[in-house]
């Protein structure tokens, strides 16, 4: 019988098929319009605050709002070639989340590495959410 398969190795696969930015990377993509998806929870979003014109899906329901093909699909989020970027909080299911949306087809996709929290400690502009 082969060994586990274990979250380590599902989380280096994952960042392995995607794009990682850095924080400041992320800040110049926002200036050429790349989305950014926050997939945080609103407790968390409300108290830490959130990157300047980012969108909230949390990730409970974020391939339902991406997917083209499914029934609960967002219009203005399901483009398979608009550059996107995921952000949790501390970068780890961002990763996972990228991966799963280039699966299904999401040509220009990554994820913040180290997530809102790594965005926050660089000192990039943080406002209140809505």
């Amino acid at each position: 019988m082969a060994g586990r398969y274990d979250v380590n190795q599902l989380l280096a696969d994952s960042r392995r098929r995607i794009s990682r930015y850095s924080p400041s990377q992320l800040q110049e993509a926002l200036v050429a319009g790349t989305l950014v998806i926050d997939t945080r929870a609103e407790t968390d979003r409300q108290r830490e605050g959130i990157i300047p014109g980012s969108i909230s899906v949390p990730l409970s329901i974020l391939l339902w709002r991406l997917d083209p093909a499914a029934e609960l699909t967002s219009p203005k989020l399901n483009d398979l070639n608009e550059a996107k970027v995921v952000v949790c909080r501390d970068g780890y299911s961002s990763s996972w989340a990228a991966a799963t949306l280039a699966d299904l087809g999401f040509t220009a996709i990554g994820d913040l590495d180290g997530g809102f929290r790594a965005w926050a400690a660089e000192g990039l502009p943080v406002v209140a959410a809505d």
